[in-house]
């Protein structure tokens, strides 16, 4: 029996904070939030591809360097010093 009293605690814990979860600190935000127009849908998708793209190339760019060009100027530019 006392594993069910633990269970039903747990649960009504549980429903008690859902039951309260619009009113707290987030509950305002919650209130105002609003599903997105199309427009701005594709706006923050477009936003979102461009910066993946640009960091991506970037990354791969400094890989290119660092694994074709960076050894190539440290054998022949740095090695003299």
């Amino acid at each position: 029996m006392a594993f069910l009293d633990r269970a039903r605690r747990v649960q009504d814990n549980f429903d008690g904070k859902l039951r309260s979860f619009g009113h707290g600190r987030y509950g305002r935000i919650l209130r105002m939030a609003r599903r997105p127009t199309s427009e701005e849908y594709v706006k923050v998708l477009g936003v979102t591809w461009l910066g993946a793209i640009l960091i991506g190339t970037t990354g791969f760019l400094l890989y290119i360097f660092f694994t074709q060009a960076g050894p190539w100027i440290w054998s022949n530019w740095l090695s003299g010093l």
